[in-house]
Protein backbone atom coordinates (compact mmCIF):
# COMPACT_ATOMS: atom_id res chain seq x y z
CA UNK A 1 0.00 0.00 0.00
CA UNK A 2 2.45 2.25 0.95
CA UNK A 3 4.79 1.40 -2.33
CA UNK A 4 1.32 2.36 -3.89
CA UNK A 5 1.19 5.97 -2.47
CA UNK A 6 4.90 6.50 -3.82
CA UNK A 7 4.51 5.80 -6.94
CA UNK A 8 1.16 8.11 -7.24
CA UNK A 9 3.32 10.71 -5.83
CA UNK A 10 2.09 10.97 -2.32
CA UNK A 11 5.22 11.54 0.57
CA UNK A 12 5.43 8.88 3.41
CA UNK A 13 6.36 10.77 6.06
CA UNK A 14 7.09 8.69 10.00
CA UNK A 15 4.42 8.76 12.67
CA UNK A 16 6.05 12.00 14.78
CA UNK A 17 4.88 14.50 11.75
CA UNK A 18 1.66 15.58 10.68
CA UNK A 19 0.29 13.68 7.78
CA UNK A 20 -2.79 14.32 5.31
CA UNK A 21 -4.06 10.96 5.37
CA UNK A 22 -3.33 8.12 7.47
CA UNK A 23 -3.44 4.43 6.86
CA UNK A 24 -4.38 2.72 9.68
CA UNK A 25 -3.46 -1.23 8.73
CA UNK A 26 -5.71 -3.23 11.41
CA UNK A 27 -5.32 -6.79 12.97
CA UNK A 28 -7.61 -8.74 14.60
CA UNK A 29 -5.39 -11.96 15.56
CA UNK A 30 -6.58 -11.21 19.77
CA UNK A 31 -8.79 -8.68 21.73
CA UNK A 32 -5.77 -7.05 22.48
CA UNK A 33 -4.79 -6.30 19.00
CA UNK A 34 -8.36 -5.18 18.13
CA UNK A 35 -7.82 -2.04 21.08
CA UNK A 36 -4.91 -1.26 19.85
CA UNK A 37 -5.88 -0.39 16.05
CA UNK A 38 -8.84 1.29 17.73
CA UNK A 39 -6.36 3.43 20.27
CA UNK A 40 -4.35 3.70 16.78
CA UNK A 41 -7.76 5.33 15.21
CA UNK A 42 -8.17 7.68 17.64
CA UNK A 43 -4.70 8.58 18.78
CA UNK A 44 -4.11 9.98 15.42
CA UNK A 45 -6.91 11.62 14.47
CA UNK A 46 -7.00 13.63 17.89
CA UNK A 47 -3.53 15.08 17.10
CA UNK A 48 -4.36 15.76 13.13
CA UNK A 49 -8.10 16.20 13.92
CA UNK A 50 -8.12 17.57 10.10
CA UNK A 51 -6.64 14.31 8.69
CA UNK A 52 -7.87 12.06 6.83
CA UNK A 53 -8.43 8.57 8.63
CA UNK A 54 -8.22 5.15 6.77
CA UNK A 55 -8.45 1.92 8.54
CA UNK A 56 -8.16 -1.24 6.16
CA UNK A 57 -7.23 -5.18 7.10
CA UNK A 58 -8.19 -7.62 9.23
CA UNK A 59 -10.18 -5.95 11.94
CA UNK A 60 -11.99 -4.20 9.72
CA UNK A 61 -12.99 -6.95 7.54
CA UNK A 62 -14.31 -9.20 10.80
CA UNK A 63 -15.88 -6.07 12.69
CA UNK A 64 -17.69 -3.39 10.33
CA UNK A 65 -20.37 -2.76 12.58
CA UNK A 66 -18.39 -1.73 15.70
CA UNK A 67 -16.30 0.53 13.09
CA UNK A 68 -19.61 2.14 12.33
CA UNK A 69 -19.46 3.60 16.27
CA UNK A 70 -15.86 4.95 15.37
CA UNK A 71 -16.55 8.87 14.40
CA UNK A 72 -13.08 9.22 13.83
CA UNK A 73 -12.79 7.08 10.62
CA UNK A 74 -13.47 8.39 7.13
CA UNK A 75 -12.84 5.10 4.90
CA UNK A 76 -12.92 1.85 5.69
CA UNK A 77 -11.73 -0.77 2.98
CA UNK A 78 -11.27 -4.31 3.43
CA UNK A 79 -8.51 -6.71 2.97
CA UNK A 80 -9.86 -7.26 -0.73
CA UNK A 81 -10.21 -3.69 -1.60
CA UNK A 82 -6.25 -2.84 -0.70
CA UNK A 83 -5.40 -3.09 -4.25
CA UNK A 84 -7.14 -0.05 -4.94
CA UNK A 85 -6.61 1.80 -1.74
CA UNK A 86 -5.13 5.27 -3.89
CA UNK A 87 -8.12 5.12 -6.01
CA UNK A 88 -10.74 4.88 -2.93
CA UNK A 89 -8.88 7.74 -1.19
CA UNK A 90 -9.18 9.99 -4.46
CA UNK A 91 -12.47 9.23 -4.40
CA UNK A 92 -13.16 10.57 -1.07
CA UNK A 93 -10.81 13.84 -1.57
CA UNK A 94 -12.91 14.64 -4.48
CA UNK A 95 -16.54 13.70 -2.67
CA UNK A 96 -15.90 13.98 1.25
CA UNK A 97 -18.69 10.75 1.51
CA UNK A 98 -17.51 8.55 4.32
CA UNK A 99 -18.36 5.35 3.26
CA UNK A 100 -17.08 1.61 3.64
CA UNK A 101 -16.36 -1.06 1.47
CA UNK A 102 -15.83 -4.65 2.41
CA UNK A 103 -16.47 -7.29 0.37
CA UNK A 104 -16.51 -10.87 1.38
CA UNK A 105 -13.06 -12.85 1.47
CA UNK A 106 -14.57 -16.10 1.46
CA UNK A 107 -15.39 -15.40 -1.96
CA UNK A 108 -12.27 -14.50 -3.09
CA UNK A 109 -10.31 -17.10 -5.00
CA UNK A 110 -7.06 -15.64 -6.21
CA UNK A 111 -4.58 -14.32 -4.64
CA UNK A 112 -4.45 -10.14 -4.91
CA UNK A 113 -0.81 -9.80 -6.52
CA UNK A 114 0.41 -5.76 -5.67
CA UNK A 115 3.55 -6.71 -7.67
CA UNK A 116 5.80 -5.07 -5.41
CA UNK A 117 7.78 -6.51 -2.21
CA UNK A 118 5.83 -7.43 0.88
CA UNK A 119 8.35 -5.39 2.78
CA UNK A 120 12.41 -4.76 2.36
CA UNK A 121 14.61 -3.33 4.48
CA UNK A 122 18.22 -2.59 3.96
CA UNK A 123 19.34 -6.45 3.80
CA UNK A 124 16.25 -8.70 3.72
CA UNK A 125 13.06 -8.69 1.90
CA UNK A 126 9.90 -10.33 2.94
CA UNK A 127 8.03 -11.93 -0.04
CA UNK A 128 4.30 -13.17 0.63
CA UNK A 129 3.34 -16.11 -1.31
CA UNK A 130 0.20 -16.89 -0.01
CA UNK A 131 -2.88 -15.94 1.42
CA UNK A 132 -6.01 -17.56 3.26
CA UNK A 133 -6.58 -20.24 5.64
CA UNK A 134 -8.42 -23.42 5.10
CA UNK A 135 -7.75 -24.89 9.02
CA UNK A 136 -10.64 -23.32 10.88
CA UNK A 137 -8.73 -24.05 14.28
CA UNK A 138 -11.50 -23.17 17.14
CA UNK A 139 -9.28 -20.04 18.35
CA UNK A 140 -8.33 -18.57 15.24
CA UNK A 141 -10.54 -15.53 13.47
CA UNK A 142 -8.02 -15.54 10.84
CA UNK A 143 -9.69 -17.52 7.95
CA UNK A 144 -12.84 -15.30 8.22
CA UNK A 145 -10.35 -12.02 7.69
CA UNK A 146 -7.99 -13.59 5.34
CA UNK A 147 -10.12 -15.90 3.31
CA UNK A 148 -9.53 -19.47 1.72
CA UNK A 149 -5.91 -20.23 0.83
CA UNK A 150 -5.09 -18.71 -2.40
CA UNK A 151 -1.03 -19.24 -3.84
CA UNK A 152 0.78 -16.40 -5.21
CA UNK A 153 1.78 -17.37 -9.38
CA UNK A 154 5.07 -18.56 -9.20
CA UNK A 155 6.36 -16.93 -12.10
CA UNK A 156 5.82 -13.67 -10.33
CA UNK A 157 7.34 -14.32 -7.05
CA UNK A 158 10.78 -15.22 -9.19
CA UNK A 159 10.48 -12.23 -10.57
CA UNK A 160 10.20 -10.41 -7.58
CA UNK A 161 12.92 -11.85 -6.02
CA UNK A 162 15.35 -11.71 -9.00
CA UNK A 163 14.60 -8.00 -8.55
CA UNK A 164 15.25 -8.01 -5.38
CA UNK A 165 18.51 -10.21 -5.81
CA UNK A 166 20.03 -7.01 -8.49
CA UNK A 167 19.00 -4.50 -5.74
CA UNK A 168 21.94 -6.10 -3.64
CA UNK A 169 19.48 -7.84 -1.00
CA UNK A 170 20.50 -11.31 0.11
CA UNK A 171 18.12 -12.62 2.22
CA UNK A 172 14.54 -13.56 1.78
CA UNK A 173 11.83 -14.66 3.62
CA UNK A 174 9.37 -16.47 2.44
CA UNK A 175 6.02 -16.07 4.62
CA UNK A 176 2.09 -16.31 4.30
CA UNK A 177 -0.91 -16.79 6.08
CA UNK A 178 -0.88 -20.41 5.94
CA UNK A 179 2.72 -20.77 3.95
CA UNK A 180 2.38 -24.74 4.29
CA UNK A 181 -0.38 -24.63 2.01
CA UNK A 182 1.05 -22.71 -0.54
CA UNK A 183 -0.08 -24.72 -4.45
CA UNK A 184 -2.54 -25.88 -2.98
CA UNK A 185 -5.41 -24.10 -4.62
CA UNK A 186 -3.21 -24.71 -8.12
CA UNK A 187 -4.73 -26.99 -10.70
CA UNK A 188 -0.58 -27.93 -11.02
CA UNK A 189 0.91 -29.98 -9.00
CA UNK A 190 2.86 -27.35 -6.98
CA UNK A 191 4.00 -27.09 -3.46
CA UNK A 192 6.41 -25.15 -1.29
CA UNK A 193 9.07 -27.17 -1.74
CA UNK A 194 8.67 -26.54 -6.00
CA UNK A 195 8.90 -22.85 -5.51
CA UNK A 196 12.41 -23.07 -2.92
CA UNK A 197 13.88 -25.18 -5.40
CA UNK A 198 12.96 -22.28 -7.81
CA UNK A 199 14.16 -19.33 -5.80
CA UNK A 200 17.62 -21.74 -4.66
CA UNK A 201 18.40 -21.26 -8.04
CA UNK A 202 17.79 -17.00 -7.96
CA UNK A 203 21.85 -15.70 -8.27
CA UNK A 204 22.38 -12.74 -5.77
CA UNK A 205 20.40 -14.80 -3.01
CA UNK A 206 22.64 -16.21 -0.48
CA UNK A 207 20.05 -17.24 2.01
CA UNK A 208 16.02 -18.28 2.17
CA UNK A 209 14.38 -17.84 5.67
CA UNK A 210 10.79 -19.88 6.18
CA UNK A 211 7.96 -18.03 7.81
CA UNK A 212 6.06 -20.03 10.30
CA UNK A 213 5.58 -23.86 9.21
CA UNK A 214 2.59 -25.51 10.18
CA UNK A 215 3.95 -29.36 11.23
CA UNK A 216 2.37 -31.31 9.39
CA UNK A 217 4.07 -30.40 6.23
CA UNK A 218 7.73 -31.34 7.88
CA UNK A 219 7.58 -34.80 6.06
CA UNK A 220 10.56 -36.95 4.98
CA UNK A 221 10.19 -36.27 1.09
CA UNK A 222 9.99 -32.87 2.30
CA UNK A 223 12.87 -32.62 4.48
CA UNK A 224 14.30 -34.84 1.59
CA UNK A 225 14.13 -32.28 -0.95
CA UNK A 226 14.53 -28.85 1.75
CA UNK A 227 18.26 -30.11 2.77
CA UNK A 228 19.50 -30.11 -0.39
CA UNK A 229 19.18 -26.60 -1.36
CA UNK A 230 22.22 -25.07 0.24
CA UNK A 231 20.76 -21.37 0.24
CA UNK A 232 18.10 -22.56 2.94
CA UNK A 233 18.66 -21.30 6.61
CA UNK A 234 18.48 -23.95 9.62
CA UNK A 235 15.88 -22.50 12.08
CA UNK A 236 12.16 -23.13 11.53
CA UNK A 237 9.18 -21.29 13.45
CA UNK A 238 6.53 -24.11 14.22
CA UNK A 239 3.09 -23.57 15.04
CA UNK A 240 2.77 -25.93 18.19
CA UNK A 241 0.23 -24.35 20.22
CA UNK A 242 0.04 -27.25 22.80
CA UNK A 243 2.13 -30.07 23.96
CA UNK A 244 -1.26 -32.12 25.34
CA UNK A 245 -3.18 -33.89 22.84
CA UNK A 246 -6.31 -33.48 24.57
CA UNK A 247 -6.09 -29.24 24.18
CA UNK A 248 -4.89 -29.63 20.69
CA UNK A 249 -7.98 -31.85 19.61
CA UNK A 250 -10.35 -28.59 21.08
CA UNK A 251 -8.26 -26.41 19.14
CA UNK A 252 -8.90 -28.69 15.79
CA UNK A 253 -4.95 -28.66 14.97
CA UNK A 254 -4.31 -31.68 13.12
CA UNK A 255 -1.88 -33.76 14.76
CA UNK A 256 -0.81 -34.98 18.04
CA UNK A 257 1.95 -34.38 20.24
CA UNK A 258 4.06 -37.25 19.43
CA UNK A 259 3.54 -36.49 15.58
CA UNK A 260 5.14 -32.83 16.19
CA UNK A 261 8.04 -34.84 17.89
CA UNK A 262 8.72 -36.89 14.75
CA UNK A 263 9.00 -33.46 12.56
CA UNK A 264 11.29 -32.06 15.30
CA UNK A 265 13.36 -35.37 14.99
CA UNK A 266 13.65 -35.30 11.51
CA UNK A 267 14.62 -31.56 11.09
CA UNK A 268 17.34 -31.92 13.75
CA UNK A 269 18.71 -35.50 12.21
CA UNK A 270 19.15 -33.52 8.22
CA UNK A 271 19.98 -30.05 9.46
CA UNK A 272 23.50 -29.15 11.31
CA UNK A 273 23.06 -26.21 14.18
CA UNK A 274 19.42 -26.22 13.69
CA UNK A 275 17.48 -23.82 15.84
CA UNK A 276 13.51 -24.47 16.42
CA UNK A 277 11.17 -21.86 17.96
CA UNK A 278 7.35 -22.32 18.45
CA UNK A 279 4.15 -20.91 19.52
CA UNK A 280 2.23 -22.02 22.11
CA UNK A 281 -0.99 -20.94 23.66
CA UNK A 282 -1.92 -21.01 27.16
CA UNK A 283 -5.33 -21.17 29.17
CA UNK A 284 -7.20 -22.20 25.95
CA UNK A 285 -10.81 -23.19 27.17
CA UNK A 286 -10.73 -26.59 29.13
CA UNK A 287 -6.83 -26.60 29.81
CA UNK A 288 -6.54 -27.81 33.16
CA UNK A 289 -3.68 -28.30 35.49
CA UNK A 290 -2.80 -31.74 34.26
CA UNK A 291 -3.41 -31.00 30.45
CA UNK A 292 -0.90 -27.69 30.97
CA UNK A 293 1.53 -30.31 32.99
CA UNK A 294 1.93 -32.31 29.43
CA UNK A 295 2.65 -28.87 27.52
CA UNK A 296 5.22 -28.27 29.98
CA UNK A 297 6.84 -31.85 30.07
CA UNK A 298 6.73 -31.91 26.31
CA UNK A 299 8.24 -28.26 25.91
CA UNK A 300 11.24 -29.45 28.34
CA UNK A 301 11.90 -32.79 26.19
CA UNK A 302 11.97 -30.99 22.89
CA UNK A 303 13.96 -27.54 24.33
CA UNK A 304 12.82 -25.23 21.42
CA UNK A 305 15.37 -21.97 21.68
CA UNK A 306 12.89 -19.61 22.02
CA UNK A 307 8.60 -19.83 22.57
CA UNK A 308 6.34 -17.29 21.69
CA UNK A 309 3.57 -17.48 24.75
CA UNK A 310 0.13 -16.31 23.79
CA UNK A 311 -2.12 -16.51 26.39
CA UNK A 312 -5.92 -17.48 25.00
CA UNK A 313 -8.05 -14.62 24.01
CA UNK A 314 -11.27 -15.15 23.05
CA UNK A 315 -12.38 -14.02 19.79
CA UNK A 316 -16.12 -13.36 19.06
CA UNK A 317 -17.04 -15.51 15.98
CA UNK A 318 -14.81 -18.72 16.98
CA UNK A 319 -16.03 -21.91 18.14
CA UNK A 320 -13.37 -21.48 21.03
CA UNK A 321 -15.34 -18.39 22.85
CA UNK A 322 -18.69 -20.74 23.25
CA UNK A 323 -16.87 -23.22 24.80
CA UNK A 324 -17.19 -23.88 28.52
CA UNK A 325 -14.60 -23.85 31.37
CA UNK A 326 -13.10 -20.77 29.77
CA UNK A 327 -9.94 -20.24 32.43
CA UNK A 328 -9.48 -17.40 34.44
CA UNK A 329 -6.76 -14.90 33.74
CA UNK A 330 -4.29 -15.10 36.94
CA UNK A 331 -3.82 -18.87 36.07
CA UNK A 332 -3.17 -17.73 32.39
CA UNK A 333 -0.62 -15.38 33.49
CA UNK A 334 0.58 -18.43 35.58
CA UNK A 335 1.10 -20.44 32.79
CA UNK A 336 2.59 -17.90 30.48
CA UNK A 337 5.22 -17.02 32.89
CA UNK A 338 6.20 -21.01 33.37
CA UNK A 339 6.69 -21.19 29.55
CA UNK A 340 8.80 -18.40 29.10
CA UNK A 341 10.59 -19.34 31.67
CA UNK A 342 11.35 -22.47 29.82
CA UNK A 343 11.91 -20.34 27.02
CA UNK A 344 14.67 -18.75 28.83
CA UNK A 345 16.37 -21.15 29.86
CA UNK A 346 16.90 -23.31 26.58
CA UNK A 347 17.65 -20.05 25.32
CA UNK A 348 20.44 -19.12 27.59
CA UNK A 349 21.56 -22.77 27.17
CA UNK A 350 21.94 -22.82 22.80
CA UNK A 351 23.55 -19.43 23.40
CA UNK A 352 26.26 -20.22 26.10
CA UNK A 353 26.64 -23.62 23.20
CA UNK A 354 27.66 -20.93 20.53
CA UNK A 355 30.62 -19.92 22.50
CA UNK A 356 33.51 -20.00 21.08
CA UNK A 357 32.60 -21.21 17.36
CA UNK A 358 32.65 -19.57 14.17
CA UNK A 359 29.33 -18.17 12.54
CA UNK A 360 28.71 -16.53 9.16
CA UNK A 361 26.28 -13.41 10.20
CA UNK A 362 23.97 -11.42 7.72
CA UNK A 363 25.29 -7.59 9.23
CA UNK A 364 21.78 -5.63 9.17
CA UNK A 365 22.28 -2.42 11.54
CA UNK A 366 24.69 -0.31 13.58
CA UNK A 367 24.10 -0.12 16.82
CA UNK A 368 26.36 2.14 19.19
CA UNK A 369 29.95 0.65 18.51
CA UNK A 370 28.51 -2.72 18.06
CA UNK A 371 27.59 -4.21 14.54
CA UNK A 372 23.80 -6.41 15.04
CA UNK A 373 23.10 -9.17 12.76
CA UNK A 374 21.47 -12.86 12.71
CA UNK A 375 23.13 -16.36 12.11
CA UNK A 376 21.51 -18.82 9.56
CA UNK A 377 19.97 -20.14 12.53
CA UNK A 378 18.57 -16.69 13.29
CA UNK A 379 20.57 -16.09 16.68
CA UNK A 380 21.14 -12.65 17.07
CA UNK A 381 25.32 -11.14 17.74
CA UNK A 382 26.64 -7.68 17.92
CA UNK A 383 30.22 -7.41 16.67
CA UNK A 384 32.39 -4.66 17.28
CA UNK A 385 34.20 -3.50 14.37
CA UNK A 386 35.20 -0.13 13.13
CA UNK A 387 34.73 -1.60 9.39
CA UNK A 388 31.13 -0.62 7.30
CA UNK A 389 29.55 -4.07 7.68
CA UNK A 390 26.11 -3.43 7.02
CA UNK A 391 24.97 -6.09 4.36
CA UNK A 392 27.92 -8.23 4.54
CA UNK A 393 27.63 -11.72 5.63
CA UNK A 394 30.93 -12.02 7.70
CA UNK A 395 32.47 -15.26 9.36
CA UNK A 396 32.54 -13.82 13.26
CA UNK A 397 33.83 -15.93 16.17
CA UNK A 398 31.99 -15.57 18.93
CA UNK A 399 33.85 -15.13 21.77
CA UNK A 400 31.34 -13.49 24.63
CA UNK A 401 27.77 -14.02 26.23
CA UNK A 402 27.14 -11.11 28.24
CA UNK A 403 23.89 -9.78 29.47
CA UNK A 404 21.62 -12.49 27.28
CA UNK A 405 23.72 -11.24 24.03
CA UNK A 406 26.36 -12.80 21.51
CA UNK A 407 29.17 -10.54 20.68
CA UNK A 408 31.60 -11.94 18.04
CA UNK A 409 34.58 -10.81 16.91
CA UNK A 410 36.03 -11.02 12.95
CA UNK A 411 39.45 -9.33 12.86
CA UNK A 412 40.04 -11.73 10.52
CA UNK A 413 38.32 -9.34 8.07
CA UNK A 414 36.44 -12.64 6.18
CA UNK A 415 33.31 -12.41 4.56
CA UNK A 416 31.15 -15.13 3.06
Amino acid sequence: MKQQFIENGYEIVSLEEKADIYIINTCTVTNMSDRKSRQMIRRVKHENPKAIIVAVGCYVQVAKNELENLKEIDLVLGNNEKKEIVKQVEEYIKNKEKKQIITDVMQKKEFVDFGQTTYTDKTRAVIKVQDGCDRFCTYCIIPYARGRVRSRNMESIIKEIEQIAKNGIKEVVITGIHVASYGKDFKENISLIDLLEKINNIEGIERIRLGSLEPTIITKEFVNRLKNLNKICNHFHLSLQSGCDETLERMNRKYKAEEFENCIKLLRENFKDVMLTADVIVGFPGETKEEFQKTVKFLEMVEFYKIHVFKYSKRKGTKAANMDNQVDGNIKEERSKKIIEISNHYGKKYNEEMLNTKQSVLVEEKEGEFWKGHTTNYVLVKIKSKQDLENKIVTTYIKEYKNNELIGDCKDNSSM
